[in-house]
């Protein structure tokens, strides 16, 4: 019997249900195919069924790693580290079509190390990712709402997202505390086009650092008190961060990198 580590954020998913739906939300035959944290193998024997052409997985832990190399064979590439060290775009000179059960506690930063990343030749043609439901509804916000910040402008820049369904925890072993998700992520093709996306990090962080606040006091931070930068985007600056859209602050962005260039 396999027990799941607390300090590796385990909980294997083994809700079939689930399992079709994730797999049907994506062509697998004859693609590249990325599994990442496959863990005992349940989404993995699933995908290996539709008959993909090449078929990597990255599992972090060791025993793991051994069990699936024992349970599959020569039917999985079995990258045997931690996701977050790897270079995504060594994997596979093919696109790869990406099914991830994230751990909780690194899936917002392997999300947004892959976005800041990306380069205009995106390395996936798809990313199905499975998300705490808190994560999932961060990434999907919209401007004016609550859960709306950094994590919704950097998602929604260069990808387009849905929701495939949402998952209780009676789908998991051992069953987490909270609710999840799973999302689709495809890539755009108009995005603005930034000299360094980390400068839409950079503003993104200084404004949401006080998202109850006006935001007066970061714009002046990034823009040096250029109030005419704000006129000319029709920004109104007594506003909170949570009330500028998507494109407001890609238009920020631009206007910073014209500043800074």
């Amino acid at each position: 019997m396999v027990i799941a580590k607390k300090s590796l954020g385990q909980n294997f998913l083994i809700d079939k249900n689930i399992i079709d739906k994730i797999i049907s939300s994506s062509e697998i035959e004859n693609k590249s195919i990325l599994e990442i944290g496959p863990g005992t193998g349940n989404l993995t024997t699933a995908i290996l069924k539709k008959n993909p052409k090449k078929f990597y997985v990255v599992e972090k832990d060791n025993s793991l790693a051994e069990l699936l190399e024992k349970e599959f064979g020569n039917k999985l590439s079995i990258i045997n580290g931690d996701i977050l060290k790897i270079n995504e775009k060594d994997i596979s000179k093919e696109k790869l079509t990406v099914f991830g059960n994230l751990p909780y506690n690194i899936s917002t930063e392997i999300i947004c190390r892959w976005i800041v990343n990306l380069d205009n030749l995106f390395w996936f043609d798809k990313l199905i990712l499975m998300f705490q439901k808190e994560v999932a509804d961060r990434i999907l916000a919209e401007s004016d709402t609550k859960n709306y910040g950094r994590l919704s402008v950097l998602a929604n820049w260069k990808l387009d997202i849905k929701k495939i369904c949402d998952v209780s925890p009676a789908s998991f072993s051992p069953k987490p505390k909270i609710d999840s998700s799973v999302l689709k992520f495809e890539p755009k093709k108009k995005f603005y086009n930034f000299k360094k996306s980390s400068n839409l990090e950079y503003i993104t962080r200084v404004f949401f650092n006080h998202r109850r606040k006006m935001i007066k006091k970061p714009f002046n931070v990034i823009f040096n008190g250029k109030s005419e930068i704000a006129e000319k985007l029709n920004i109104d600056l007594n506003l909170r961060p949570q009330n500028l859209s998507l494109n407001d602050y890609f238009l920020l962005t631009e206007e910073y990198e014209k500043l800074t260039s």
